[in-house]
């Protein structure tokens, strides 16, 4: 069994699947601690432009919309991570799977 491990470690392939698995998840990672801190920012410099009605006759502020708009932008960028994991690497974690099982 430990020569299945060793195997799949030494696979140009998982060092492959490895590398691009964290350099995405690495990117995705980037975008939303930028999204995050640029709207913790916001909200620490300029609260009033933030509390700023949408409109005169709401009271729905600018803040609302643009921190529902983090949420949303963190669980698109999960659905991304999700769909290329489910493709790619998943391509990838067979294709490592069927040269470790031939040899």
């Amino acid at each position: 069994m430990n020569n299945i491990y060793q195997q799949i470690e030494n696979s140009a392939q998982f060092r492959e699947l490895v590398e691009k698995r964290q350099r995405f998840a690495f990117i995705l990672s980037i975008i939303m601690l930028i999204i995050y801190v640029g709207f913790i920012l916001l909200i620490a410099f300029a609260p009033h432009w933030l509390g700023t009605p949408l409109s005169a006759d709401t009271h729905v502020t600018r803040g609302i919309p643009i921190g529902i708009g983090v949420i949303v932008v963190s669980f698109v960028l999960t659905g991304v991570y999700v769909w290329r994991a489910n493709g790619e690497f998943d391509r990838l974690t067979k294709a490592i799977l069927s040269e470790v099982k031939a040899s």
